[in-house]
């Protein structure tokens, strides 16, 4: 039997990615679809004392951090890094399976984890 494979291609947004647009390729993603949602060093990005990133760009990165680090939390997506170079990562979530016990949307599970 011959087994077909696919490549693996990582989607890479060509401008900074939002927490919001973050959280539409999640609800749209199958599993094996990879996302860039960053590239460079996020902790030091996100920090106000040593990031380069005008302050509204920083403050969103750090939403969109976060969110990444919620929706693997939720089962959604694995969270990956690739060294680019010294101090350089690409950072890149992994869509997973949409797990079979949760009968909530995204967009409800996102209302909750906004109220709590």
């Amino acid at each position: 039997m011959f087994m077909q494979t696919t490549p693996i291609t990582t989607a890479r947004a060509s401008r900074p990615l939002g927490e919001i647009e973050f959280c539409a390729w999640v609800a749209q993603a199958v599993p094996g679809d990879r996302l860039e949602y960053h590239r460079g060093f996020l902790v030091l990005d996100t920090f106000p004392a040593i990031s380069h990133l005008p302050d509204a760009q920083r403050v969103e990165l750090a939403k969109l951090g976060s969110r990444a680090f919620w929706a693997a939390e939720q089962g959604l997506v694995h969270l990956v890094q690739k060294r680019l170079e010294t101090d350089r990562f690409a950072y890149i979530a992994v869509a997973r399976p949409k797990p079979k016990a949760a009968t909530a949307s995204l967009s409800a599970l996102l209302l909750d984890a906004q109220a709590a």
